[in-house]
Formats: C-alpha cells, sequence, structure tokens
C-alpha cells in the first residue's frame, strides 16, 4: 500500500472528526486508545473510577468463591484495560453462574453494560468491562493457556507458579 503526500493530513482531519473510543460498540473491538480521565477524575460516564470497578469485580467473585484469584494491573502496559483480573470456578456450572452474577452486579450496581464470550460453554468466560477485562477459567482450562504467565511481572510469586 502506498501512501500519498497528503495522506497524514487526511488521517488527522478523519481523528478529529471522529472520537476514537477503546472499543467499537458494534464490534466489541479495538479502534483506537482509550482516553485516560485526568488525575483524580472517574473514567466512566456513570463516575466510577477503574479501582471501584475493579473492587466491585473482586468482592463479586470472591462472595460467589471463585478459587485463585489474581488481579493483573495492566495501567502502562495496555491500552485496553487497566486491571486484568483471573479466577477459577470448579465446574462449568460454576465458571457461568460467577460469570453471570458479576455481569449482573455490574449492570445494577455500577450501570455498566459488560460484553461476555464463552459463558454457554462454561470453560473459559471473558467479561469485558472496560476498564477491568474478567477470565473466568475451569481450572485444566486455566493450567492450558497460562495467562498469568504472559501478564505477571517475571519475579512475582504467582508467575513463578504458572
Amino acid at each position: 500500500m502506498t501512501l500519498t503526500p497528503g495522506a497524514g493530513v487526511l488521517a488527522a482531519r478523519i481523528l478529529e472528526d471522529h472520537v476514537l473510543s477503546h472499543s467499537d460498540p458494534a464490534t466489541g473491538l479495538p479502534v483506537g486508545p482509550r482516553q485516560k480521565p485526568a488525575a483524580g477524575q472517574a473514567s466512566s460516564p456513570d463516575g466510577h473510577t477503574s479501582e471501584q470497578l475493579l473492587q466491585l469485580v473482586l468482592n463479586s467473585v470472591d462472595d460467589d468463591k471463585a478459587e485463585d484469584i489474581v488481579q493483573i494491573d495492566l495501567r502502562g502496559r495496555s491500552d485496553v484495560a487497566d486491571y486484568m483480573v483471573i479466577c477459577s470456578g470448579r465446574s462449568s456450572r460454576q465458571v457461568a453462574s460467577i460469570s453471570e452474577k458479576l455481569g449482573d452486579r455490574l449492570k445494577q450496581d455500577m450501570r455498566i453494560q459488560v460484553r461476555m464470550e464463552g459463558k454457554e460453554t462454561g470453560d473459559w468466560v471473558l467479561i469485558d468491562a472496560g476498564d477491568v477485562i474478567i477470565h473466568v477459567f475451569r481450572p485444566e482450562v486455566r493450567e492450558f493457556y497460562q495467562l498469568e504467565k504472559m501478564w505477571l511481572p517475571a519475579g512475582s510469586p504467582r508467575a513463578a507458579e504458572v
């Protein structure tokens, strides 16, 4: 693909005309960098910070007896989200239940409509809550994919276990 000399100007004008968000509402795919709130400001339209969202997620999965809960700080490492939470359920039914209840709590308490994939099979459910991405696994599937190994710092105790 060859760019013409005016292509950069055209791209800049397109960016000015269209405000980029971190995901396309129709597809859910990333389309541009997320806008970072100024220090001390909430990141969601309803006034919730990513830390408040993270705390609700952690409380929810803990209340529903998720096991081996790990939180990973992605700030400065990824534009997709600020935090990632990885946890396990003992069975496909529990994985689906943890995910469903979390989605309901986020909708009720924070007015966040989450995107959820994989709930039908219950092996690995991916929940996109905007600033927090949640993975709920069956233990065998979690061991196979080893997401913690990819995202945790090399010296952390959990990364060494995996």
